[in-house]
């Protein structure tokens, strides 16, 4: 830039020597003598300089040419309110006595471990044998840990090349784990799954984000939303370039889901010449904590197989249900008990190590079933995950063990005390952060 400025600077000189040269007439005074070339030079240093000055006023990067999508993009969980509050905190740590609290609890997300629950202790045993497997060969390591931890960890080490946590693994994540989650979702939900759908993701966020980039081609492309919604979606949504289609939650019925409600903001989209992509259902609920009937789930299925819609079923919360005649139910299942299968209906299932009573948050774990595509579009979100190598190894493992956590019938007796005991004290911790009573909850 400055070697091309200067150049420019230079050729402006001569061109004003030559037409000076070309003014000048016989009947007038000798014209002055041409700068030498030391002057000229000079001339033109003084012409780069202040060009750059000018230059320098103007950054090169500035909101007025970043991105548009990213100034649209809006996430209020980690939004203002939460800057303020770091910025309390630092005046809280300056001076003590400064605010009339000595203490900021962020609930601003979902991050129980913050405020003082502790990790499953099975989860972390077997976490940090397959971290460090020279434990694994220790005498006094079997006193520390239970013996099904241990086994366990033996059984991950095996499904991992050379057992190396700290290697990249296959894009779509250790094909062993994926085996192990699929396995978990057919106990669940009664009907067969496959490793070969699993796509193992640094927590649930980043699977949303690949399937905004597959679905969204411009701002004429829509996303049915559920509002309130977690923001996650409308984040995307705007930095994926699509369009926002709301539908609304009915607080009277306990926030729930009408199709009729589904079917008005369709059509009004449409009538926009916006063409919606996806359905986004949120169950169990948030920020709502709704639980939907098995009916209403069924007509929520035949809605979409109907309009030609992807199923995104955000399922992110489904071992938090706290009422007693509330169960939940995996669209995935609902579909297939209908006797839809593949071919009828494309969905993607969300799942996180980061919610349920785990709440490993700071482990990034998670994954999505995809089922419904054809090989060509499988192929191109399997390019889309290998863009980022893989999801980290440590968070497959949970999002493994989660799916498939000890059973009372193969484990030792210690395990099953430690996993009881784990259970229990989330549960009062639960409670006790609700302002509840543990064992007479009102809701």
């Amino acid at each position: 830039m400055r070697r091309f400025a200067a150049d420019r600077a230079r050729r402006a000189v001569a061109a004003s020597i030559r037409a000076a040269a070309r003014s000048a007439v016989p009947s007038a005074p000798a014209a002055p003598a041409p700068p030498s070339p030391a002057a000229a030079a000079a001339m033109a240093s003084a012409m780069v300089r202040a060009m750059s000055t000018a230059a320098a006023g103007a950054a090169p990067v500035s909101l007025d040419n970043i991105n548009p999508k990213v100034l649209k993009c809006e996430y209020a969980v980690r939004g203002e309110i939460v800057t303020h509050a770091q910025n309390l905190q630092q005046e809280l740590q300056k001076n003590p006595e400064s605010l009339p609290f000595d203490e900021i609890l962020y609930c601003n997300i979902g991050n129980p471990q913050s405020l003082g629950q502790q990790p499953v202790t099975f989860f972390r045993e077997v976490l940090s044998l397959c971290d460090h497997p020279a434990l694994l060969d220790k005498s006094e390591t079997h006193a520390l840990y239970s013996s099904d931890a241990i086994e366990r960890a033996w059984q991950i080490l095996d499904k991992i090349p050379g057992r190396a946590t700290g290697a990249y693994s296959h894009s779509q994540g250790i094909k062993g784990l994926r085996d192990e989650i699929a396995a978990g979702i057919a106990a669940r939900d009664g009907f067969h799954a496959s490793g070969d759908n699993i796509f193992l993701t640094d927590g649930a966020s980043p699977a949303v984000h690949m399937m905004m980039q597959l679905l969204i081609r411009s701002e004429k492309d829509g996303i049915l939303c559920p509002i309130p919604q977690y923001p996650l979606y409308s984040a995307s949504i705007a930095l994926h370039g699509g369009s926002l289609v709301p539908y609304f939650l009915d607080e009277e019925t306990g926030w729930g889901l009408e199709v009729d409600e589904l079917k008005k903001q369709l059509e009004e989209s449409q009538s926009k010449g916006i063409t919606v992509r996806a359905l986004v259902v949120i169950n169990p609920g948030n920020p709502t904590g709704q639980v939907l009937a098995e009916e209403n789930q069924k007509k929520i299925v035949e809605f979409c197989k109907n309009e030609e819609l992807v199923l995104l079923a955000d399922e992110v919360y489904q071992e938090n249900i706290y009422v007693e005649d509330k169960q939940f139910h995996s669209f995935k299942k609902i579909a297939r008990s209908m006797g839809y299968t593949d071919d009828d209906l494309p969905l993607v299932s969300f799942q996180s190590v980061s919610k349920g009573y785990y709440g490993e948050c700071g482990k990034r774990g998670g994954y999505m079933e995809v089922t419904g595509f054809s090989a060509d579009v499988r192929e191109q979100i399997y390019k889309v995950a290998s863009v980022n190598l893989c999801s980290n190894v440590s968070g497959q493992i949970l999002a493994s063990l989660i799916m498939n956590p000890p059973k009372v019938n193969i484990v030792c007796a210690q395990s099953i005390i430690n996993w009881n005991n784990d259970g229990n004290n989330l549960h009062v911790y639960f409670f006790h952060r609700l302002g509840m009573n543990p064992t007479n909850p009102s809701w």
